[in-house]
C-alpha cells in the first residue's frame, strides 16, 4: 500500500528518529588476538565482520631498564623480524575502520616502572615502534601505525603507569584503552584510570566471583557495573566475557543470557560501549560474538 504522499516527510521523519532512539545504547565487540596460533590470522579477524577493536596481546616485557618483549604466540617471531609481515594485516583492518591496539602486560611477564622518567622512557619507546612517531627505532610490527596502546596490568604493581597515560596521551592521537579486574579499584590500574585519559574500557568481568555472574545470578555483576561507571571518567565502557567456558575460570555467561539479561541490566547504566571478548580463539571455537553480535 502507498503512503499518502502528504504525509510522507513526517513518516520519514517519524521513522529516523525512531532508528535512532532504537540505535542509540547498540554496542561494539572488542577482542584480543595474539596469544594462541591457531586463532586464524590478524586479516581473518578483521575480514569476519564481527569486531569494532582488535587487541594485538602483548608486550610481556617493558620498564624498569629492560629491553621490550614483544610476545604473539605462535603467529610469529619478533626477534627475526618476522612480526614486521603483520603490517598489511594491520593496514586492512584499519582500512575498514578498526581500530587496532597493542596491550602491554597480561597475566604473565616481566613489567613494571620504576619513575616518572622510566614512564616516558616507555611512552617514547611505544610512540616510536609502534604508533606515530619516527626515530629511526626498529618497528616490531612494520611501517603499519597502530591506534592506540591497551593497559593490561595484572601483578599488582599499580606505580607510574598514570605518568605512562599522561605521557602518551601527550604525543598526540593515541587511543588508550585499560582491562582492570572488576573488584573496585583495581589493585594495577586505579591511579592510571584516574587520570581520565582512558577513552575505553573493558573490565573483566571473569575469574573474580565477587563481580562477575554466577550461578545464574547477575547482582553482583549489575552493581560492580554501576560502581566501575560512576566512579572512572573514561570515554566507554565494555563488559568483558570469556568467549567460552574454556577461555577462563569462572565468569562465561552463555549468548542467550548475555543478550536477553545482562545486556538489558547495565546498557542504560554509565558510558555503555559494547562488549570485550577474550580471546580471538575461544571465540571462533565458540562463535560467541557471531551469536551475540545483534544485540550488544
Amino acid at each position: 500500500m502507498a503512503a499518502n504522499l502528504k504525509c510522507a516527510p513526517v513518516l520519514a521523519a517519524l521513522l529516523l528518529v525512531a532508528a535512532m532512539v532504537g540505535t542509540t545504547n547498540a554496542g561494539n565487540i572488542a577482542v584480543y588476538w595474539g596469544q594462541n596460533g591457531n586463532e586464524g590470522t590478524l586479516a581473518d579477524t578483521c575480514n569476519s565482520g564481527l569486531y569494532a577493536y582488535v587487541i594485538l596481546a602483548f608486550l610481556t616485557t617493558f620498564g624498569n631498564g629492560q629491553t621490550p618483549v614483544l610476545n604473539l604466540a605462535g603467529h610469529c617471531d619478533p626477534g627475526s623480524g618476522s612480526c614486521t609481515g603483520l603490517s598489511s594485516d594491520i593496514q586492512t583492518c584499519q582500512s575498514q575502520g578498526i581500530r587496532v591496539l597493542l596491550s602491554i602486560g597480561g597475566a604473565t611477564g616481566s613489567y613494571g616502572l620504576s619513575s616518572t622518567d622510566d614512564a616516558n622512557s616507555v611512552a617514547d619507546y611505544l610512540w616510536n615502534s609502534y604508533l606515530g612517531g619516527s626515530d629511526g627505532s626498529t618497528r616490531p610490527l612494520g611501517a603499519a601505525v597502530l591506534d592506540g596502546v591497551d593497559f593490561d596490568i595484572e601483578n599488582g604493581q599499580s606505580a607510574h603507569y598514570d605518568d605512562l597515560a599522561n605521557a602518551l596521551k601527550g604525543k598526540g592521537s593515541v587511543l588508550l584503552s585499560a582491562a582492570p579486574q572488576c573488584p573496585y579499584p583495581d589493585a594495577s590500574l586505579a591511579p592510571a584510570l584516574q587520570t581520565g585519559q582512558f577513552d575505553n574500557v573493558w573490565i573483566q568481568f571473569y575469574n573474580n566471583p565477587g563481580c562477575a555472574y554466577a550461578n545464574g545470578d547477575d547482582t553482583n555483576l549489575v552493581n560492580a557495573w554501576s560502581t566501575w561507571t560512576s566512579s572512572v571518567t573514561a570515554g566507554s565502557f565494555y563488559l568483558g566475557v570469556p568467549a567460552s567456558t574454556q577461555a577462563a575460570g569462572s565468569g562465561y555467561i552463555d549468548p542467550g543470557t548475555l543478550t536477553g539479561t545482562v545486556i538489558p541490566a547495565i546498557q542504560g547504566v554509565g558510558k555503555y560501549g559494547g562488549i570485550m571478548v577474550w580471546n580471538r580463539f575461544y571465540d571462533v571455537q565458540n562463535n560467541y560474538s557471531g551469536q551475540v553480535k545483534g544485540s550488544v
